[in-house]
C-alpha cells in the first residue's frame, strides 16, 4: 500500500516568478494547486464568504456579483486588521478546498500547491516540503511593471510590505530556486523533481 501523496509548497514574493516555475513541475506532470486563483474563485462563488466579505468591506466589496479586488486592496494597504479579517475569511476555506483537491490527485507522484502566503497563512504547516523562489528586488519589480501595468511602485511596495521578507522565506525554505535571470531555471526545476521522485520509491 502507497504512503500518502508527498505534498510540497512553492512560494515566492510577488514578481519572484513562482507561477513560471510552477508551470514547469506542471509539464513534467505534476498537479499544481494554485491557492491564490482558487482563493479568488472562492471569493467570488462561496456564499458564505461574500456574505462575510460584505459584512467587513460593505456592498461595494462587489460589483455586478464579482470581487471587487481593486477597492479592497485600496481599503487594506494601509489597514492591517482588515488584511487580518480578509485572510481569516478566506484562507481557512482555501485550505478545505486544498485538502478536497488533494484526495482527488492522490496517485500523481506528488503535488505541488503554490501560494504568495504560504508562510504567512500558515498553511506551510500542512505540507512536507517548501521551495522558495527568489529573485533581486529590483528584477521583481521590474517583471510586476510588465505585467501588470496598471499598478505603481508605490502599490508594488505596498504589496511586498505586507508580505513576509525574502530573507525570512530563504531561512525557511527546505529548497531554493533562483529565478534571477543568470542561472537558468529548468535544471533547478527538474533536480528538485527527482529529488521528490525519489523520496516516493
Amino acid at each position: 500500500m502507497r504512503n500518502k501523496v508527498l505534498k510540497i509548497g512553492i512560494t515566492g514574493g510577488i514578481g519572484s516568478g513562482k507561477t513560471l516555475i510552477s508551470r514547469i513541475f506542471s509539464i513534467l506532470g505534476i498537479p499544481v494547486y494554485d491557492a491564490d486563483s482558487r482563493a479568488k474563485w472562492i471569493s467570488n462563488f462561496h456564499p458564505d464568504v461574500k456574505k462575510e466579505i460584505i459584512e467587513l468591506f460593505g456592498e461595494s466589496a462587489y460589483i455586478d456579483n464579482k470581487f471587487n479586488s481593486r477597492h479592497i486592496v485600496s481599503m487594506i494597504l494601509n489597514d492591517k486588521t482588515k488584511t487580518e479579517k480578509l485572510n481569516n475569511i478566506v484562507h481557512p476555506r482555501v485550505g478545505e478546498d486544498f485538502m478536497e483537491w488533494t484526495s482527488q490527485h492522490n496517485n500523481a507522484p506528488y503535488l505541488l500547491k503554490e501560494a504568495a502566503l504560504l508562510f504567512e497563512s500558515d498553511s506551510y504547516k500542512t505540507l512536507d516540503k517548501i521551495i522558495v523562489v527568489t529573485a533581486p528586488l529590483e528584477i521583481r519589480i521590474k517583471r510586476i511593471l510588465i505585467r501588470d501595468p496598471q499598478r505603481t511602485e508605490t502599490e508594488i511596495h505596498g504589496i511586498m510590505d505586507k508580505q513576509m521578507p525574502e530573507e525570512e522565506k530563504i531561512k525557511r525554505a527546505d529548497f531554493l530556486i533562483h529565478n534571477d535571470d543568470r542561472q537558468m531555471v529548468i535544471p533547478q526545476v527538474i533536480a528538485l523533481d527527482k529529488i521528490f521522485r525519489d523520496k516516493i520509491k
